[in-house]
C-alpha cells in the first residue's frame, strides 16, 4: 500500500512540474512581442542616422540638420546627418527603405517620394516607409542673376517667348519638384525652357551665380544668400500668398499665371519599424519641430513651419501620391 502511495505522489508531482513548465514557456509570437517591447523601452541605445537624399546646403539638408539637433536633445543620443545624393533623391530614400527597421536609420522624405513611380525614376512609393511626421513646407521661387535683362515675371516670359529654348533653368534633378515647377510654368505659358538637372538645389544656385544657366526654380532658402549678396534677384514665388520674408515679390497667381507648386518635408523610417519605436521617434520630432530655434530658423529662410503628426502625415502623403500620380501622368517632363 505504501509503495502505491509513493508512486501516486511521484506521478502528481511530475504532472504539476510539467504543467508549470508548459505555462511558463511563451509562444514565438509572445516572445517576439516581448523582445520588441524591451527594445522600445531601451530605445535609442546608440546614435541614429538621418539620411538626407540631396547634397549639403539645400533646403532638405538645412531642415534636416536643425531637426536632427532638436531630436538629439529629446532622445539623449546623437542624430548624425549623412548626405546620399543622386537619382532625384532615390539613392538616399532607397537606402533607408532597405535598411533594418529598427529605428536607427531615418530619412528626410521630400515630395519627390510621391513622384518617383509615376515618372519611372524608381519603384519608390510611400508604402515602403513608416512616417514619423511632417515638419515644414518650402515655397518655390523663380530666381535669376541680378543683371539679367528682365526685372519682372512678365518681362521674363516675354524674353523666353522671344528666345525659345535658350533659357536654361536649373532644378534639383529630373523629375524633382523644382523641375515640375518650371515645367508647370512652361506649360501654362506656352514656353520652351532648356531644363538643367543638378543633384540638389544648392548646386543649381551655384551654377546660376556662375552664370552657367539663366534661371532656377528652387526653394527660397537656397537663393537667400545670393540675393543678400546682391548677385541674384527673385522674380516671383509659386505660392498662393506672398512670402512674409519677401513681401515685395509677387506670386505667379497675382501676375495672372495660375501655377502654385511647392515642396514639403517629412521624416520616415523603413516599413516594419515597431510601433513602440515609432512613437518615441514621433514624440522627439514633435518636440524638435516646436522649438523656438526651429521656428525662427525656418521663418528666416523663407520656409513655412508645418508640423503634422505621424498618423496625419501618412494620410497626407498617401493623398499626395494619388494627386501627383494623376497630375504628372498628364505632363511632359522631358528635358
Amino acid at each position: 500500500m505504501k509503495k502505491l502511495s509513493w508512486v501516486l505522489v511521484f506521478v502528481c508531482v511530475f504532472a504539476l512540474l510539467t504543467g508549470c513548465s508548459q505555462t511558463a514557456a511563451p509562444t514565438t509570437s509572445a516572445a517576439s512581442s516581448a523582445v520588441q517591447s524591451k527594445a522600445a523601452v531601451t530605445f535609442p541605445q546608440r546614435e541614429i542616422t538621418l539620411v538626407v537624399p540631396y547634397n549639403a546646403g539645400g533646403a532638405s539638408d538645412m531642415i534636416s540638420r536643425i531637426i536632427a539637433k532638436g531630436m538629439e536633445d529629446a532622445l539623449g543620443k546623437p542624430v548624425v546627418i549623412i548626405n546620399k545624393a543622386g537619382g532625384t533623391g532615390g539613392i538616399g530614400m532607397s537606402y533607408v527603405a532597405g535598411s533594418n527597421p529598427d529605428g536607427y536609420t531615418m530619412c528626410f522624405a521630400p515630395v519627390e517620394l510621391v513622384m518617383h513611380k509615376v515618372l519611372k525614376l524608381s519603384d519608390l512609393e510611400p508604402s515602403q516607409f513608416n512616417f514619423i511626421g511632417k515638419a515644414s513646407s518650402v515655397p518655390c521661387a523663380l530666381t535669376v542673376p541680378k543683371d539679367a535683362p528682365y526685372n519682372t515675371i512678365q518681362e521674363f516670359i516675354a524674353y523666353a517667348k522671344a528666345n525659345t529654348g535658350k533659357i536654361r533653368v536649373g532644378n534639383s534633378g529630373t523629375g524633382s519638384i523644382w523641375h515640375v515647377a518650371a515645367a508647370a510654368l512652361e506649360t501654362n505659358q506656352g514656353l520652351q525652357f532648356n531644363h538643367i538637372p543638378f543633384e540638389g538645389g544648392a548646386p543649381a544656385v551655384t551654377a546660376l551665380m556662375g552664370k552657367h544657366i539663366e534661371a532656377v526654380t528652387v526653394g527660397i532658402s537656397e537663393v537667400i544668400a545670393g540675393i543678400d549678396a546682391g548677385k541674384l534677384k527673385m522674380l516671383a514665388v509659386f505660392t498662393d500668398k506672398r512670402v512674409p520674408l519677401y513681401p515685395d515679390v509677387p506670386t505667379l497667381k497675382e501676375s495672372g499665371i495660375d501655377v502654385a507648386v511647392g515642396s514639403w518635408g517629412t521624416f520616415a523610417v523603413a516599413k516594419g519599424t515597431p510601433d513602440e519605436i515609432l512613437n518615441i521617434l514621433s514624440a522627439a520630432l514633435e518636440k524638435a519641430a516646436n522649438t523656438e530655434e526651429f521656428k525662427t530658423f525656418i521663418t528666416s529662410k523663407g520656409m513655412i513651419v508645418d508640423y503634422v503628426n505621424a498618423k496625419n502625415t501618412k494620410t497626407f502623403v498617401d493623398d499626395q501620391f494619388k494627386f501627383f500620380t494623376d497630375f504628372l501622368s498628364k505632363m511632359n517632363l522631358g528635358k
